[in-house]
């Protein structure tokens, strides 16, 4: 809260639904490849469904994003709080 405003932060907020950022989408990029390497080495007959990012990178949690719900909570500050971690992880709150 020291180095951007409320406005600021919004923003980024926003901007990051258009163009993803940050390690998680990084290490999304990095499945791919590593998912694409391995459909073109796989035995067919053996694992007929291709790989996808997930299967090689578990802790991504794909399932786990799509099917989350928004938390809305009725304190405002809570509600700050929260997305800041979220963003910025604990050391946020520090």
């Amino acid at each position: 809260m020291r180095e951007v405003s409320s406005a600021e932060f919004t923003d980024w907020i926003a901007y990051s639904q258009i163009e993803h950022f940050g390690p998680q989408i990084d290490d999304l990029r990095a499945g791919v490849i590593a998912a694409a390497i391995y459909n073109v080495n796989r035995d067919s007959k053996k694992h007929p469904t291709p790989f996808g990012p997930s299967d090689v990178i578990p802790w991504l949690g794909l399932d786990e994003v799509k099917a989350s719900q928004p938390i809305l909570l009725d304190d405002p500050v809570a509600q700050s709080n929260l997305l800041r971690a979220a963003l910025f992880g604990d050391r946020a709150n520090g």
